[in-house]
């Protein structure tokens, strides 16, 4: 496995914009930058898929997370640059593995800030405010184009979506809920394999409308269960909805 993406930064703050995971063909097989961008000429064909997740919590190797990478000498905004491996993407690799090697991941988030931690705090809180501002000519504390997916025109890679940008939003957000809302709406009319984890809270349909799709990590006790559920989905092609006993 190994991880890539490239940071923009705006006001101080560094934003993860694209991000792909290789899915190694073998445990000695490398890639570098440049074999990246030229498999990233060829989409249809190099990358299987899309995952949308909450937010990227991410640094690049030779680097500890950090808020602004530039006050730790990074120069390397606007290209991709490898990543350091972290828990997540272990769960992704040992997923998609059986079938995908040698294929490139992509991964989307709901909100794009590069930044440890990030919910309970106000910043979730700023988000939702942002988000009713995102129709109008209104200043948002985030950067609106590097944050946000622009939901009726989001750009998909690869034969299937895996939704697992979580679930448990809070009911006061009603702005984040509806925008989580919409781009389910929105990828479930796209021609694509839309898959997703979830659990007794809620039907396969309340899941879809409800935006309730788990993150494919957890700690605790429920660090196997998720992990052998997120296998589970990409099990079978094309891959399945699976639901948590």
């Amino acid at each position: 496995m190994q991880i890539f993406g490239k940071f923009l930064t705006n006001f101080d703050m560094d934003y993860l914009n694209e991000h792909y995971i290789y899915i190694s063909g073998d445990e000695d097989e490398k890639i570098t930058v440049e074999d990246l961008e030229n498999m990233l000429k060829k989409k249809r064909k190099n990358v299987c898929g899309t995952i949308f997740l909450y937010n990227p919590e991410h640094s690049p190797i030779g680097y500890k997370m950090s808020r602004f990478l530039r006050n730790d000498g990074f120069e390397g905004y606007g290209k991709f640059v490898p990543l350091n491996e972290d828990p997540t993407s272990y769960v992704i690799n040992a997923g998609l593995k059986e079938h995908y090697r040698g294929k490139l991941v992509e991964i989307k988030y709901l909100f794009s800030y590069n930044r440890e931690n990030i919910a309970p705090t106000p910043i979730i809180e700023e988000f939702d405010a942002d988000l009713d501002k995102l129709t109008s000519g209104q200043l948002t504390r985030y950067d609106r184009n590097l944050n946000y997916i622009d939901v009726p025109n989001v750009r998909l890679s690869g034969k299937f979506v895996f939704f697992g940008m979580g679930s448990n939003y809070d009911r006061h957000h009603k702005a984040i809920i509806a925008y989580a809302r919409a781009l389910s709406a929105q990828v479930h009319k796209l021609d694509k394999d839309v898959v997703f984890i979830y659990d007794r809270n809620c039907d396969l349909e309340e899941a879809i409308e409800q935006a309730y799709f788990i993150h494919p990590y957890a700690t605790g006790k429920m660090k196997e269960v998720r992990a052998n559920a997120f296998k589970e989905v990409f099990k079978t092609l094309p891959p399945q909805v699976v639901r948590l006993n």
